[in-house]
């Protein structure tokens, strides 16, 4: 006599379906982060190598980003259109191949086509993910899931310079990206075998998570209105500035960290990756702090604004307070103390920005976030390059510290031309439909 499965109302499980989506997100966040920032400490191995100057370097990082800006919008509207079970399915498929080539490169030209390849897997990502924490996420907790998703992604920056610097002795530069490609076409696998983009169809969903979350059927009618690609630009333009501003602070960080301690400290390739996972682990706590703090202010006094917006404009001032001094000190210790301290600072904006997108858009949220990373996608163009033409020029490495400081400022000027607490009046839902998601 065979019995019923139990429902997952009543089915002992350690983790929700949607703390298990969360924590998939995370990990994915993680890797494509680890796979895109690999290259900065293993820059200095493959330049010897390779041949190349601190200019094709400089090259290197930012090819990546060519295809990661143009894929952001497309890759937002394809999610928003077929999901993001088979768009991340299909984007981390591409970006671990693309892991694995860099392995196999014999030159220049191999090497960009490899890191292009990267930026065009990678593009889709985050706007996809945002779409899925968008049917996945109540309300309440948008602010936390974006900022421990991105502290995940700032944990992979902590940890691939200590990582990547063991693997390279243990495997070599080349062997590094192998074993990471493969890593990433694991997490392709249990993703496409996990996710729902209906969260009601879920084996493991509950009755009360479902209460939390937004009306997915409801969605699902409508997926095929026209997104309102005017109305949408004009509304994120504001957010996409000063997304700039902070983005070309983050890359600064992830392409020039590792070897800002290498050459002006004049630090082994494994002390130097020490002290830039250290910096990077300032934004791990960052991020997600961020976001806890953006929830509660919004709990606490539904106002959209100061929730999102006013943290914003906090976490630009800190970050550039701390910077300063950069450019001044000469004790190792110190420096990476400020850098980490405004690293900090700087994504302690990130929760509350990515909640932004699904504030002002929950219908068109991929979307609406892939107008918005635009922003840090042409920060990964031109960040690397001016730092490292700056560094060739001037032979000073703490110079293009001055630029990300002045961003900062003008970012926080920015931030009070956003609007998140007014959504987005494109007629995509009525006023009941709205208050529902």
């Amino acid at each position: 006599m065979t019995t019923a499965p139990q429902p997952a109302a009543t089915r002992s499980r350690r983790l929700s379906s949607t703390n298990s989506v969360l924590v998939l997100l995370c990990l994915m966040y993680a890797i494509t982060y680890i796979d895109r920032v690999n290259v900065s400490t293993a820059a200095s191995v493959f330049k010897k190598d390779l041949h190349l100057t601190n200019t094709e370097v400089g090259l290197v990082f930012s090819a990546f980003a060519y295809p990661y800006l143009v894929f952001q919008i497309i890759g937002g509207w394809i999610s928003d259109r077929f999901g993001a079970r088979i768009t991340l399915t299909v984007s981390a498929i591409i970006w671990a191949t693309a892991t694995l080539l860099t392995g196999l490169v014999s030159g220049l030209g191999t090497m960009l086509a490899a890191r292009v390849m990267l930026g065009f897997g990678e593009g889709a990502t985050f706007p996809t993910a945002t779409r899925a924490m968008s049917d996945w996420t109540a309300e309440t907790k948008r602010g936390f899931a974006q900022g421990i998703t991105h502290s995940s992604a700032r944990l992979g920056n902590a940890l691939t310079p200590p990582l990547v610097a063991w693997l390279i002795t243990l495997v070599t530069w080349r062997g590094s990206f192998i074993l990471l490609g493969i890593i990433s076409l694991a997490w392709a696998a249990v993703w496409l075998w996990y996710f729902r983009d209906d969260p009601g169809v879920h084996p493991d969903i509950t009755p009360a998570e479902l209460e939390t979350l937004p009306r997915y059927a409801r969605r699902k009618q409508r997926k095929n209105d026209p997104i309102p690609w005017r109305r949408l630009t004009l509304r994120m333009l504001p957010v996409t500035a000063v997304y700039f501003c902070y983005a070309w602070t983050l890359w600064l960080y992830l392409a020039w960290i590792p070897m800002f301690f290498l050459h002006s400290y004049k630090l082994d390739l494994k002390t130097s990756a020490l002290f830039s996972g250290g910096v990077f682990f300032g934004g791990v706590v960052g991020d997600a702090l961020g976001g806890i703090v953006s929830d509660h202010l919004y709990q606490k006094t539904h106002n959209l604004d100061r929730a999102r917006r006013n943290l914003v404009v906090f976490g630009f001032l800190g970050s550039l307070i701390f910077m300063a001094p950069i450019l001044f000190l000469h004790n190792v210790t110190w420096a990476a103390l400020c850098l980490s301290l405004a690293f900090f600072f700087a994504e302690f904006t990130i929760g509350p920005m990515w909640a932004i997108p699904m504030d002002i858009a929950p219908r068109f949220s991929g979307s609406a976030s892939g107008l918005m990373n635009s922003g840090s996608a042409l920060a990964a163009i031109i960040s690397p390059l001016v730092s490292g033409y700056v560094i060739d020029k001037t032979g000073n490495w703490e110079l293009p510290f001055l630029g990300s400081i002045g961003l900062l400022l003008i970012g926080s000027v920015l931030a009070f031309l956003m609007k998140p607490g007014e959504g987005l009046a494109d007629g995509s839902f009525t006023a009941a439909e709205q208050a529902a998601v």
